[in-house]
């Protein structure tokens, strides 16, 4: 590639010099901003009018692994480190819906997150930590509504007012069929559990986010970083056209919507992605016949990209999150998880994980980039990306909608096709040498130092199967036989599933159980 011409990863040519020329000029589609004043729409700006001079954004730290037991252990260090919310990882098993003693779990316990089979398991994990005094965040989606349930019985055991419980569910399901691939049920009664969910939470869990729509599994799949916030943004619209069929209130539901985007290395692309979809939500629900400001703003949570991490010199990751950790502050993040250095080779050790967090920290404490409010605004380079970034994802869910939507686009596999070229694109311009990656394919060294990984115990389904065991042992077998039936009546008719799943779940049914009840209803998905 001649250095005449420079593409950002989204294909955007980049100019050598930008001048007041190309700061793009409003049109009835959008607002361009410039003079626009934060926390008001379209809010590209940001949502609120002081931003992190008011408060700085949540820092997260994801952890989960092995047993409830460990992971508990992990989260009372983040939270004496400065954590300010926790962050829960779930193992395989747990995301797909099998109990840690099914055929199905096999070697998968504990590996890539917590495994959790119930109510028991859910009070270890939080041994010592008050849910009513802290915001946790579960990355879950097809057994969302069940974790939500574990949550919500655990407050309740706790003595928490409900009202006052926060966090976040992922429960994005769309993207699991698009890039991730742990969904359970087909499509449609995937959607109507997402709305159960927003229904249920709207009356008796109002502070909670019933989803974060993700676009980072997208961008860790292969796609650009315009694909990311296109895709996301037209799944967001599915969730809530679903919601309206329902009937329920997009001012009511749509307040607790939120996003979860990736953070990659190109330091203006990715502020200019953040500050797009911020102002083309806000477009959208308004469309969508939102009315108040509230429920047209884009919250997000982010994360530094998995996929940039390299195994091959290690420690130059920190530079990597530093920089990511720039472009998600800058382009205005509500709350923010850094990956640890050695997350290419383990899931991070303890001091990776701290590096990680004083990386967050050294940001807000030290840089500056807290001190005012969005402070790449009205840089003509930022302006004209933000402008195009928005220009090229408008067109891309302009076909999604002309195919009936993302659910449509993602059965006919419109999506999978145009993240897989992507991928194979970057993977091509890396091999060829036309993208350098710092340590990979230039400045190699001759020979790695070996970093320590943390390393799973293999016994942990023994722990897990003998806990299963003495639970189903104990519990009352007709009341729980009793609850998974009315589970199974009230899948098969409209009410709504998540009061009879809470109950389930304070009665000691197993994750597996109430997975497997709505399985026999709506089957799974091929």
């Amino acid at each position: 590639m001649s250095k005449e011409t420079i593409y950002t990863d989204s294909g955007i040519k980049i100019k050598p010099v930008y001048t007041n020329e190309d700061i793009p000029v409003s049109s009835d589609r959008k607002q361009v901003t410039g003079n626009e004043q934060p926390g008001t729409f379209p809010f590209t700006r940001g949502i609120q009018p002081d931003m992190y001079r008011g408060r700085l954004w949540t820092m997260r730290q994801y952890a989960g692994f092995s047993t409830a037991e460990e992971s508990n252990k992990r989260y009372h260090y983040l939270l004496s480190q400065g954590v300010n919310g926790l962050s829960v990882a779930f193992d395989l098993p747990t995301q797909i819906g099998y109990d840690s003693d099914h055929a199905m779990a096999d070697g998968e316990v504990g590996k890539v997150g917590v495994a959790i089979d119930s109510i028991d398991d859910m009070e270890t994990l939080f041994k010592g930590i008050k849910l009513e005094e802290v915001s946790t965040s579960m990355t879950i989606n097809a057994t969302g509504y069940i974790l939500l349930a574990l949550y919500v019985a655990l407050a309740k055991k706790q003595g928490a007012d409900l009202k006052k419980i926060t966090g976040t569910i992922q429960n994005d399901i769309l993207k699991e069929y698009a890039a991730r691939g742990t969904y359970i049920y087909p499509p449609k009664p995937s959607m109507r559990i997402i709305t159960d969910i927003f229904e249920w939470c709207a009356n008796d869990l109002p502070k909670w986010n019933t989803i974060s729509i993700s676009g980072y599994h997208i961008r860790e799949a292969g796609s650009t970083a315009v694909q990311e916030i296109a895709f996301t943004l037209s799944n967001g619209k599915a969730y809530v056209k679903a919601a309206l069929e329902k009937g329920l209130d997009i001012n009511v539901f749509g307040k607790r919507l939120s996003f979860f985007f990736n953070a990659h290395n190109n330091l203006f692309e990715e502020v200019a992605k953040f500050r797009a979809a911020r102002r083309m939500w806000a477009t959208m629900m308004k469309e969508l016949g939102a009315t108040d400001p509230k429920a047209m703003m884009l919250r997000f949570h982010t994360q530094t990209g998995g996929s940039t991490l390299t195994a091959q010199q290690p420690l130059n990751n920190i530079s990597r999150v530093t920089i990511q950790t720039l472009a998600a502050v800058l382009g205005g993040t509500q709350s923010l998880h850094t990956n640890g250095y050695d997350e290419a080779l383990s899931l991070p050790t303890e001091e990776a994980a701290r590096i990680a967090l004083r990386t967050q920290q050294v940001a807000a404490y030290e840089s500056g980039i807290a001190d005012t409010v969005d402070p790449l605004a009205g840089s003509y380079f930022v302006e004209s990306l933000t402008h195009e970034v928005e220009e090229k994802a408008w067109q891309l869910i302009s076909k999604i909608d002309a195919m009936g939507g993302s659910v449509s686009a993602i059965e006919q596999g419109f999506i999978q096709d145009e993240i897989a070229r992507s991928a194979y694109e970057y993977q091509r311009q890396i091999e060829n040498a036309e993208k350098i990656i710092v340590g990979v394919n230039k400045f190699q060294v001759g020979i790695e130092q070996p970093i320590p990984g943390f390393k799973i115990d293999d016994s942990i389904r023994q722990v897990q199967t003998e806990k299963l065991k003495k639970l189903r042992y104990n519990r009352n077998h007709a009341k729980c036989d009793n609850l998974l039936q009315q589970l199974n009546d009230k899948a098969n008719s409209d009410e709504n599933i998540m009061p009879v799943v809470i109950e389930a779940a304070e009665n000691y049914c197993t994750l597996g159980e109430i997975a497997d009840t709505l399985r026999e209803v709506y089957g799974e998905y091929k």
